[in-house]
């Protein structure tokens, strides 16, 4: 009876980390690409043609 409860809890976890994965990574995804992040940050005068 007790080996039912750890797989309980097991998959309790299992599945909580899977949707708080699953959110993150779709945030993630969304960003800017490195180029694009350069292009905004010269036209707002943070960087230099040369950096």
């Amino acid at each position: 009876m007790m080996m039912y409860w750890w797989v309980i809890v097991l998959a309790v976890i299992v599945i909580g980390i899977f949707f708080y994965a699953g959110k993150n990574g779709k945030q993630m995804g969304k960003g800017e690409s490195p180029m694009e992040i350069l292009d905004n940050r010269f036209a707002k005068g943070e960087i230099s043609k040369e950096e």
